[in-house]
Parts: structure tokens; C-alpha cells; sequence
């Protein structure tokens, strides 16, 4: 099942279902989030809220989309309550990249290696446990709470102290946590977790300045479990035309994680399971236009697309003009 949200003529919000091409309003459903907290607190699946509630009126999606009528597939009525959160050298890439990364493990000295290349060795060596046991730890960064999260379809803004605005295409994880402390998984969705590959690249340590940045998911949740092997395709449309183009992976098949050790890293912390609170926690990817020398520009159209995720994400990117100023701290 894939599920969104959209708005109707008189701008009330809407919850559609649709499993292949045929799609249906939720009947009284007001949310996602509302469905998908009754779902985890009464101890049942979300599926099954959404059967006890039954479909309704037909809905073309695609129009919808066109006309800018699709929301975010899941939104909390507290933006600061809505956390957008991530992990990196999770992915083994192409086949090409994954040997040349393996040669290089093998033949030097573990001192020798970056520590990007040492947390990525241990992700292999530990991604993927298989005894009960927690594996190794992901490196995880923090891209900001709900109000940094853009509409599909809307505009994703670079900041004027930005060096560079890329697109990120991946598969990110949606979470409720009931009213007991439970994190509940709703779902997958397709996601541009938008960065600054320019100031990531002059240091590492800058790593979570480049992250802070808005991002995007959707149009739709996967409900249900993450294919193994997910197939799909990246890429930057300008002024009408394809300038560039790649496919991405992902699923635990393309991973040097598994998905429930993720998770586990990610909500072992408390502050992380506070009741009511919606998480977009991004997975990762192995490809990016930025690796192979592309620079995005405004009013580029970042287009992220895999069959199994339903419609497909698209945002342009916008440029903020002007010099970065320094921001005055006024003393109370």
C-alpha cells in the first residue's frame, strides 16, 4: 500500500491509499499522523486503520500532483516535533567504486586510512549483525526538525552562505513514536536529502554544517517492508532538458547495514522516543551528481524516481542571492 496526502478544492487536507494505480480518499481521516498514532498506540497495524476507516471518493494522483495539490506524505501538527535525521556510509555503491574501496582496506595500514574510510570498514565488518547483538555504529548526522521539510513539488533553498546545493536520492524511514515511548515504523518513501557537497569536501569535520539543509520525501509512503533490492533513478532536469542522469540503489541487497541496526543507533537515545514525535530518518546513497563534477544551478529540477515508491519526488532547487552577513546576537 502507498499512501499520501493531498489537499482538496477548499484546501482541507486528505489522506489517500491506493495499492497499483488505483487510488481512494481515507474516509474521516484527517492525517497520516492521526492514523498512524492510533495504529501505534491501539497495538495495531496502520493497514488495518485504514480498513476500519474504508476508502472512499477515486483520486487522480498524478493531476493532483500537477495541479500542486500533494502534501508530504506525513507532516506533525508541531513542526519541532517533526525530526529529520540521517546516516552516511551506509551504501557499498557500484561494483567498480566497492573493489577499489576493498583494494585500498587491504593494502594499507589501518592508520593510514581517512576516518570516513575506517567508519565505512566497520560497517562492513559489523552492519550487519546476525547473532541477536548490536552491530557497529553508522556515522549519523542531524538535518533539522519540520520546518525544514519541503512539500514535493516545492522549492529546495540554498542558503547565500552556501558553497553548493546537490541532490541526495534515498530511501528514508518514517516513524511514529507512541504515547508509551515505542518508535513504530510507517513506512518508506523516496527522499532528496539535500546538501552541500562543496563545504562537506573541504573538511570532514564540517560534515554537519554542509547537512543542515532543507529536505525533502515523498510524494508517497511505502507501507510495509523496504525491497531488498531497490532500483531507481536520479536526475537533473534544466530548462526542460535532462542535463544529467544515473541510477541509484538501495535495500539492505545495495547496504553495509541492515535496516533494524540503523534503527537501533538511531533510537537507543531517549530524546528519541518521545511520545507523539514523527522522525525522517535518511538511509544513505552511493550516488550523487556532485561525484561526477555536475553543479547544479538554480531553477534546476532535482527528479528522484524508483517503481516501487509511487510517484516520483521532484523539487527545484532554489539559489538565495546576496553575501553572507554576519548574524548580530543582541544581549538581553
Amino acid at each position: 500500500m502507498l499512501l499520501s496526502q493531498i489537499t482538496d478544492e477548499q484546501g482541507a487536507t486528505q489522506v489517500v491509499a491506493r495499492d497499483g494505480s488505483e487510488a481512494y480518499i481515507v474516509k474521516n481521516a484527517s492525517s497520516t499522523y492521526a492514523l498512524a498514532l492510533k495504529a501505534a498506540n491501539d497495538g495495531t497495524s496502520l493497514q488495518q486503520v485504514i480498513r476500519d476507516h474504508g476508502l472512499g471518493a477515486p483520486v487522480d494522483l498524478v493531476k493532483a500532483y500537477a495541479d500542486g495539490r500533494v502534501l508530504l506524505p506525513i507532516t506533525h501538527p508541531d513542526p519541532a516535533h517533526l525530526h529529520l535525521t540521517g546516516t552516511g556510509l551506509t551504501h557499498l555503491g557500484s561494483a567498480s567504486t566497492r573493489n577499489a574501496m576493498h583494494t585500498k582496506l587491504n593494502q594499507s595500514a589501518d592508520e593510514t586510512l581517512t576516518d570516513s574510510m575506517k567508519m565505512f570498514q566497520a560497517g562492513l565488518a559489523g552492519g550487519k549483525p546476525t547473532d541477536g547483538k548490536v552491530g557497529a555504529q553508522p556515522e549519523w548526522f542531524y538535518k533539522g526538525n519540520g520546518t525544514m521539510a519541503v512539500t514535493p513539488g516545492e522549492a529546495l533553498t540554498s542558503p547565500e552562505f552556501a558553497l553548493d546545493g546537490g541532490e541526495e536520492p534515498e530511501i528514508a524511514g518514517i516513524y511514529i513514536i507512541a504515547d508509551n515511548g515505542t518508535p513504530f515504523r510507517v513506512g518508506f518513501a523516496l527522499s532528496n536529502e539535500f546538501s552541500d557537497h562543496v563545504t562537506e569536501r573541504q573538511n570532514y569535520l564540517l560534515l554537519a554544517h554542509s547537512k543542515l539543509r532543507p529536505a525533502s520525501f515523498g510524494p508517497e509512503i511505502l507501507v510495509g517492508p523496504l525491497p531488498e533490492d531497490v532500483q531507481g533513478m536520479s536526475r537533473i532536469v534544466r530548462k526542460g532538458e535532462t542535463v544529467w542522469e544515473k541510477p541509484f540503489v538501495s535495500g539492505e541487497a545495495n547496504m553495509s547495514h541492515t535496516i533494524a541496526n540503523l534503527e537501533h543507533h538511531h533510537f537507543k537515545y531517549q530524546i528519541f522516543r518521545q511520545k507523539g514525535d514523527v522522525h525522517v530518518h535518511f538511509f544513505g546513497t552511493a550516488t550523487l551528481s556532485f561525484a561526477d563534477g555536475v553543479s547544479a544551478q538554480d531553477g534546476d529540477v532535482f527528479d528522484i524516481s524508483a517503481d516501487a515508491f509511487g510517484l516520483p519526488l521532484r523539487n527545484p532547487l532554489r539559489v538565495t542571492p546576496g553575501e553572507e552577513r554576519p548574524v548580530s546576537v543582541t544581549a538581553l
